[in-house]
């Protein structure tokens, strides 16, 4: 999947008894990535991928302002994002190269720009990521060579990854969380760095909003996100609040509908 990309994050307030509904209509939606509700207000969790502003407020306006149930919505845009799931590796004990570059404070390699033929090979992995390079070559139009020499550069450059889709309960972290936090904006930079080192974050962005931090945990058990939250927020600089929620059930991940 393609690494970069405008990416909108929306709080959809639900009227009691259409929190399940809506969640399962957003799910649905092909522009929408992720779908989650968490402990806290009646409120549906979900990331969007709107080319430009106008696209966003179709979206909202138009389309999930309107669902039967839908009693606020709020939108927030990603400015930065810093950390995905392909960055969380629990049973490796080396980071990846975007975690340990953040964590470092050096800035991530920007993308190369994509041209036609890069774009097709991505959407034919998105469509199927086994399939075999003579098969790829043959519906991109080129030798197999230059189907190798354009995956490998993406992949190189990291702005394409491709990964096998787990539940982390799966692999022993039944317990997920969201984060929400409010950094004063000179002590960012030190912030991110210092979250990036926790391996439990497997998600992390700066954005806009009243909070300007959201990140994603997931935990063996309740006992160790107690820890997490008492030892990474407590000596984060500057912080001036901190918002953290059970993830209660997953809708939809990195594109993918959960199995309810």
């Amino acid at each position: 999947m393609p690494r970069r990309g405008p990416r909108r994050r929306i709080a959809v307030t639900c009227a009691p008894g259409r929190l399940n509904d809506t969640a399962a209509a957003l799910a649905r939606r092909p522009d929408v990535r992720s779908v989650e509700v968490a402990t806290g207000d009646l409120q549906v969790f979900a990331e969007l991928q709107a080319r430009d502003h106008d696209q966003l407020l179709t979206a909202v306006d138009e389309g999930i302002g309107r669902v039967d149930g839908v009693r606020d919505v709020h939108s927030s845009v990603v400015l930065r994002l810093l950390l995905t799931a392909n960055d969380w590796s629990p049973l490796d004990p080396e980071p990846t190269f975007v975690r340990r570059t953040v964590s470092e404070g050096r800035p991530l390699p920007e993308p190369p720009a994509l041209n036609a033929l890069d774009r097709t090979l991505v959407g034919l992995l998105e469509q199927d990521a086994r399939i075999p390079f003579s098969r790829l070559a043959q519906e991109l139009r080129v030798g197999e060579t230059t189907a190798r020499r354009r995956l490998a550069r993406l992949m190189t450059s990291h702005a394409l990854h491709l990964r096998l889709l787990a539940e982390p309960a799966v692999l022993g972290y039944p317990v997920e969380a969201r984060f929400r936090l409010a950094v004063h904006p000179g002590a960012l930079d030190e912030a991110v760095r210092a979250l990036a080192r926790e391996p439990s974050v497997r998600y992390l962005a700066l954005t806009t909003g009243r909070t300007n931090v959201l990140g994603y945990t997931s935990h063996a058990s309740m006992a160790d996100l107690r820890t997490f939250v008492a030892r990474a927020f407590s000596d984060l600089p500057r912080l001036r609040s901190a918002d953290t929620s059970l993830l209660m059930r997953t809708y939809k991940r990195a594109g993918a509908l959960a199995r309810l």
